[in-house]
């Protein structure tokens, strides 16, 4: 199962942890979760919810764990250090979005696209 920058919304609209639990039942032991998602401050708390887009990792990981997902990995592959996670319309400050429309439009470009994790999660054989 796949999910691509999703995690945000849910938290926004306040049902992540049953998004999770339903991730959970729908698998059979052993199968695989992805996630993609916005990478959030390492240095500041969590916003519940995730109102400027971005989650922090090891919430994210908390999140998938407290529905009893095995944390299996993670990839760079989507990362953007360029992205401080602090813009004045959050990630949609960024491109492909540019809420802010042409104000600072080449400077947001050079940032380019939100710095993203990516994480493997498995259900346990046997719970």
């Amino acid at each position: 199962m796949l999910t691509f920058r999703n995690l945000h919304n849910w938290m926004k609209e306040g049902f992540a942890d049953e998004a999770f639990a339903g991730f959970y039942r729908a698998l059979k032991p052993g199968g695989v979760l992805g996630i993609e998602e916005h990478r959030g401050q390492r240095d500041g708390p969590q916003d519940s919810k995730a109102v400027d887009g971005y989650v922090r990792q090891d919430y994210a990981i908390a999140l998938a764990k407290k529905a009893g997902f095995v944390f299996v990995g993670s990839s760079e592959i989507n990362a953007n250090p360029k992205d401080t996670a602090n813009w004045p319309k959050g990630v949609w400050t960024l491109p492909p979005t540019f809420a802010l429309g042409d104000q600072d439009r080449a400077k947001y470009a050079a940032v380019g696209e939100a710095d993203n994790f990516v994480l493997t999660f498995r259900k346990p054989l046997s719970r």
